[in-house]
């Protein structure tokens, strides 16, 4: 049977991380935290040291920006996994230049495997303006489609704005 899956979709800033922390705490299940993230810049460190910082100890952390099937498929049931975030992930495949329409299959075919519960952060790109150049266009559209896939294959789906959460699909 399918793991539990919640999609946690917000803003920039939004609380969305956090919400999906406390989801992870009190499912009372050992608890996972995979890291997309790749580190450049002080910026993105000093990110980093915040949100661990946020959501303190008890908690593996996986690091590993790309490849979904090695986080995935390593969880067992009795787990909970907190995926922080399908948009750092898909950032990084687009910057890479891999096939996107390919690692998103390849994405939802690992979480419809994956034996753990899951937490999905992801940010919601649609509700601003159209970006100005090609690039940011692309990732805008590719962004919106994973995360409508993403929904659809959620049991649960919630956006959080300002901190709180309104459930858009299934119960919390």
């Amino acid at each position: 049977m399918p793991a539990n899956v919640t999609l946690i979709l917000g803003g920039a800033a939004s609380g969305k991380s956090a919400f999906a922390e406390r989801v992870c705490v009190n499912s009372g299940k050992d608890r996972v935290y995979w890291a997309t993230a790749q580190i450049f810049d002080t910026e993105m460190r000093e990110k980093v040291s915040r949100h661990l910082k946020q959501r303190g100890e008890g908690w593996t952390t996986v690091e590993e920006p790309e490849t979904a099937a090695r986080v995935l498929g390593d969880l067992a049931p009795g787990q909970i996994c907190l995926m922080d975030c399908a948009t750092m992930w898909l950032t990084n495949h687009l910057l890479a230049g891999h096939d996107l329409a390919a690692e998103q299959d390849g994405l939802l075919a690992a979480v419809e495997r994956c034996r753990a519960d899951l937490v999905i952060v992801s940010n919601e790109t649609g509700l601003g303006i159209v970006p100005e150049n090609k690039l940011a266009r692309r990732f805008r559209e590719a962004q919106g489609r994973l995360n409508i896939a993403l929904a659809a294959q959620a049991d649960t789906a919630v956006q959080v704005t300002a901190g709180l959460p309104l459930v858009l699909k299934g119960v919390l």
